[in-house]
C-alpha cells in the first residue's frame, strides 16, 4: 500500500483541512509527493508544521491570477511533472429560499465550486499530458445528482462538476488522462455542523431534529467520515482504477433525496 502512488506528484486544491486534508494524508501515506493550496492561513500553518516535506501554497482557485501563481510555484519547488489533480475546493454557499439568495453569494459559490474546478483543470491538463497521462478526481456531491432545496446555489454548481467531468473524459481519454467525480454523501465534520445549524434555523426545527433528517433519507443510515473519501480517491488514483474514467463515484451510504 505505501508504494502505491509511488513516484507519483499530486495536488490537491483545499488540502489543508476536511477531506482535502484527508485525501492528501493518504496519498502522501501511498508514496505519493503532495502539493495543496488553500486560503485558510491557519489550516496551513498546522499543514506545513505537521508535514514539512508539502508543498503548501495560497490560493484561491476562483481566481486567474492566484491559479497561474499557484502553477508557477509548484513548478518552482518540484518542477512541471503532474500526475494527479484532485479539485476538492468548494463552499457550502447560500441557505434558503431562492427569492432570498443575493445574486453576489451565487456568483461566489459557482466561482469557486465549478469555475475553480475549470481555472485549475485547464492549467493541470498540458502537465498531465506531458507525463502521459494520469488522474482527475473532482469532488462533487450527492447534492450533484439528487435536487436539494433550499441551497440552489451549491446544488447547481456541483451538478454542473458532474457535466464538466463527464465531457473532459471524453475530451481527455485520447491522452490517457483518466477523469472521475466522487459523491460524498453528509461528511460528519464542523462543516456539516455548520451546515445543518443554518438548514434547521431556516427549517424551524432543532439542530437535533435536521442532524435526524440528514441521515434518514440515506439508506445505510450513517453519515461518512473524511477518510472515507481519501480512500475512493485512492483507488480512482492508483493502479486499480486504471481503466476508470467518467465515472460518478457515490460514498455516502446511498443517499435517497436530500433533506
Amino acid at each position: 500500500m505505501t508504494a502505491l502512488l509511488s513516484g507519483r506528484r499530486a495536488l490537491i486544491t483545499a488540502g489543508a483541512s476536511g477531506i482535502g486534508l484527508a485525501i492528501a494524508i493518504a496519498f502522501h501515506q501511498a508514496g505519493a509527493q503532495v502539493v495543496i493550496c488553500d486560503v485558510d492561513e491557519a489550516a496551513m500553518a498546522r499543514a506545513r508544521q505537521a508535514h514539512p516535506d508539502w508543498a503548501v501554497v495560497n490560493c484561491d482557485v476562483s481566481e486567474r491570477d492566484q491559479v497561474d501563481d499557484l502553477f508557477a510555484a509548484m513548478a518552482e519547488r518540484h518542477g512541471d511533472r503532474l500526475d494527479i489533480l484532485v479539485n476538492n475546493a468548494g463552499v457550502a454557499g447560500p441557505t434558503g429560499g431562492i427569492e432570498t439568495v443575493e445574486p453576489d453569494e451565487w456568483d461566489r459559490t459557482i466561482a469557486i465550486n465549478l469555475s475553480g474546478v475549470f481555472l485549475v483543470t485547464r492549467r493541470a491538463v498540458p502537465l498531465l499530458r506531458a507525463a502521459g497521462g494520469g488522474a482527475i478526481i473532482n469532488i462533487s456531491s450527492a447534492a450533484g445528482k439528487l435536487g436539494f432545496p433550499l441551497r440552489t446555489a451549491y446544488s447547481a454548481s456541483k451538478f454542473g462538476v458532474i457535466g464538466l467531468t463527464e465531457t473532459l473524459a471524453m475530451e481527455l481519454g485520447v491522452d490517457q488522462i483518466r477523469v472521475n467525480a466522487i459523491l460524498p454523501g453528509v461528511v460528519a465534520g464542523e462543516r456539516q455542523d455548520r451546515v445543518l445549524a443554518i438548514k434547521a434555523k431556516a427549517n424551524g426545527i432543532s439542530l437535533e431534529e435536521q442532524q435526524e433528517r440528514a441521515v434518514e433519507r440515506v439508506s445505510m443510515r450513517t453519515m461518512v467520515q473524511a477518510q472515507d473519501i481519501a480512500q475512493a480517491a485512492l483507488y480512482l488514483a492508483g493502479p486499480a482504477g486504471r481503466y476508470v474514467s467518467g465515472e460518478r463515484l457515490s460514498v455516502g451510504g446511498n443517499v435517497e433525496s436530500m433533506s
